[in-house]
């Protein structure tokens, strides 16, 4: 089978584009920067250098490919809607990457003890409305003979295989956290948030492109942690044993800007990916984001 992988040198896609190439998949990846083409073919890769906004060159590659995943960008519609053109009518798997914070409100580090599955309405913040509704065109892309997924993955840990091997939003908390010699949350740090292994995620996605039935979406979780647990577990590695130090939200949006501060820094973002497990067989091996740390 083809594959066509956007972000194919970041840090999901680029796991992802491993794990297939392992599995004997034929995949093309999509970079932006010509310099990083030898690295990609290197890993077995062919590499398709462009970006997201060369539209004929992004219809061409769905088109030749057998199944798009898209992991580059996630709100870009008029990426969305190329993609959904070009496979319309031919029952090809469509793959597009959301992510967990489309749950999430400014909570300013309270805590919220609930937990979201796939069944669940979801009431978008106005900065995550084009999420939901990128979500909501791919889903329903599958009353037009495309095989459609969305996976929406949790916080990210963990080494990968792409060229870039590192996350955002713990890399974000142990700048400043080394910075200041101490674990750093926003506010209480008391809000929570699920999360998963960069591994095991690659891992879903391969899952769903072999079993999922159209129409479907995933969440990506195998375990959660608040952010006070997660600064707690910086400060002993900085050797503070078991202290935090809180910063404040408007303190956090001149370090990081008002997306991360609010929504992936402050916010409650929990789930449920108990549908991945029993629908796709999914079994993810890594379980400790604080092994990680």
């Amino acid at each position: 089978m083809k594959v066509f992988l956007t972000g194919a040198n970041g840090y999901i896609g680029g796991t992802i584009a491993h794990l297939l190439v392992k599995k004997g998949y034929q995949v093309s990846g999509l970079i932006r920067k010509p310099e990083l083409a030898a690295k990609l073919e290197a890993q077995g890769i062919r590499a398709v250098v462009g970006d997201i906004d060369h539209i004929p060159l992004l219809k061409q590659e769905a088109q030749a490919a057998d199944a798009v995943i898209h992991t580059a960008s996630v709100a870009n519609s008029l990426l969305i809607d190329t993609f959904i053109e070009a496979l319309k009518g031919t029952g090809k798997t469509l793959i597009h990457t959301s992510g967990s914070s489309i749950v999430g409100n400014r909570d300013k580090g309270e805590r919220s003890d609930f937990i979201h599955t796939e069944d669940f309405p979801i009431d978008p913040v106005a900065e995550r409305i084009l999420w939901i509704d990128l979500n909501n065109r791919v889903l329903r892309s599958a009353k037009a003979g495309i095989r459609s997924i969305v996976i929406v993955p949790s916080m990210v840990y963990g080494e990968g295989y792409g060229i870039h091997k590192e996350s955002i939003q713990l890399p974000f908390l142990w700048k400043i956290s080394k910075e200041k010699g101490i674990g750093v949350h926003v506010e209480k740090g008391e809000s929570i948030w699920s999360n998963v292994h960069v591994v095991d995620t690659a891992q879903l996605y391969v899952d769903a492109l072999e079993r999922a039935v159209p129409g479907s979406l995933f969440y990506v979780e195998n375990g959660q942690a608040s952010f006070k647990e997660i600064a707690r577990a910086m400060s002993v590695k900085l050797g503070k044993g078991d202290h935090t130090a809180a910063i404040t939200t408007e303190e956090a949006i001149g370090i990081w800007g008002e997306d991360i501060a609010y929504y992936g820094l402050g916010a409650n973002s929990r789930c449920s990916a108990e549908k991945a497990r029993t629908m796709l067989g999914w079994q993810p091996i890594y379980n400790s984001i604080f092994e990680h740390i």
